[in-house]
C-alpha cells in the first residue's frame, strides 16, 4: 500500500502530461485551474495538515505573488525566472513578517492576526493605486524564458504541471525530514517538543514562510493564466475556500489536498451550470455548502478516507 501510495502522484502526473495536448479549451483550462488551486491547497496543507497552524489569511500570499508577477511583468512581459522569483520572494516576505508576529499568540487568536494581516493587505492594494485600486491590473505580455513562452497555452499548462509536480515533491520531502518529522511533533504536543529543546517558534516561522512562498507560487500561476489580478485574489473568503479544500481531501494527507483542490472546483463548476442543475446553479453558493456539509458529516476523515476504508487495513479496523 505504501509503495502505491507513492506511485500513485506521479501515475496521475505522467497521465496529466501525456493527456495534456489532446484536451480542448475549456477542458484544459479547468485542469489548469485545478492544478493551480492544488499548489495553492498544499501550501496551506503544510501549515494545517502537517504543522497544525490554522490560518484564515493564507490568501493574502495568494494575491501578493499574484500582484508581484503582473507589476514585474511590466508592459514588456519579463524573465520567467526573475518573475517567479519575486512573486515568490514577496510572498515570503510578507509571511516573514505575519508569521513573527502572529505566531507569538495562539489558537483563535492566531486565527484572527493571520485573518487582520490578510486584510491589512486587501485594503491595500484595493484603496491605492499601486495595484489599480478595486480594478485590479491587466497584465500585457506574459513572462518567458527562452522558449517557456507562458502566452503559449500548452507551454502554460506544462509549466503549472510541473509545478505541482515539484511542490508535491517538496513538501513530501519536508514531511520525511526532521524538520517535517519536529512539525508533526509541534502539531501533537508543543510543550513537550519545546521541553526536549526543540526551537518551536523558529520551525514554525520556517514552516509560514515556506507556505506562503508556495502560496506566492500558485498567485504568479494564477495571473500568468489569466492575465488579470484584482484585490478579490486576497479576500478573506479565498482564505476560507482553501481551507475547506483541504478539509474536504482529508487533514494530514498531500494527496487529500490535491483531491479536495478538484473535488472543491468541479463541485463549483457542476453546481453553477444550469444545464445540470437548472435554476439552482443561481444559487450555487447554498448548493455548495450543503454537499461540503453533507460529505464532512459523512467523511469525517476526508475524501481520502475512502481510499482508507476500502484498503485492507482499514477494513479490518
Amino acid at each position: 500500500m505504501n509503495r502505491l501510495s507513492l506511485a500513485l502522484p506521479l501515475l496521475c502526473a505522467v497521465a496529466l502530461a501525456i493527456a495534456g495536448p489532446m484536451l480542448g479549451g475549456y477542458l484544459s483550462d479547468l485542469v489548469v485551474k485545478v492544478m493551480i488551486l492544488s499548489i495553492f491547497a498544499l501550501s496551506l496543507e503544510l501549515l494545517v495538515g502537517m504543522t497544525g497552524l490554522v490560518s484564515l489569511g493564507h490568501a493574502a500570499f495568494f494575491g501578493i505573488g499574484a500582484y508581484a508577477t503582473v507589476l514585474a511583468s511590466g508592459k514588456d512581459g519579463g524573465n520567467l525566472l526573475v518573475v517567479l522569483v519575486l512573486s515568490m520572494g514577496a510572498a515570503a516576505l510578507y509571511a516573514l513578517v505575519t508569521g513573527a508576529l502572529s505566531l507569538r499568540t495562539r489558537g483563535v487568536y492566531f486565527i484572527m492576526v493571520t485573518l487582520a494581516f490578510a486584510q491589512m493587505a486587501f485594503f491595500v492594494f484595493h484603496d491605492t493605486p499601486v495595484g489599480g485600486g478595486s480594478d485590479g491590473i491587466y497584465m500585457y505580455i506574459r513572462p518567458a524564458i527562452g522558449p517557456i513562452d507562458l502566452e503559449n497555452r500548452t507551454v502554460l499548462f506544462y509549466v503549472v504541471l510541473a509545478a505541482l509536480a515539484g511542490t508535491y515533491g517538496l513538501l513530501a520531502l519536508i514531511r520525511r525530514s526532521r524538520f517535517g518529522a519536529a512539525l508533526a511533533g509541534i502539531r501533537v504536543n508543543e510543550q513537550r517538543m519545546r521541553a526536549m529543546g526543540f526551537p518551536t517558534y523558529a520551525y514554525k516561522l520556517a514552516a509560514f514562510v515556506i507556505a506562503g512562498a508556495l502560496a506566492g507560487l500558485a498567485g504568479c500561476l494564477v495571473a500568468s493564466r489569466d492575465g488579470v489580478v484584482n484585490p478579490e485574489l486576497l479576500a478573506w473568503h479565498n482564505s476560507g475556500e482553501v481551507l475547506l479544500m483541504i478539509i474536504l481531501g482529508g487533514l494530514g494527507h498531500l494527496r487529500g489536498a490535491v483531491l479536495g483542490a478538484v473535488a472543491f472546483t468541479l463541485l463549483k463548476e457542476l453546481l453553477s451550470t444550469h444545464a445540470l442543475v437548472g435554476p439552482l446553479a443561481d444559487h450555487w453558493q447554498l448548493s455548495l455548502g450543503i454537499v461540503i456539509i453533507v460529505f464532512v458529516a459523512l467523511l469525517p476523515k476526508g475524501l481520502i478516507g475512502i481510499a482508507q476504508r476500502l484498503s485492507p487495513q482499514g477494513a479490518a479496523r
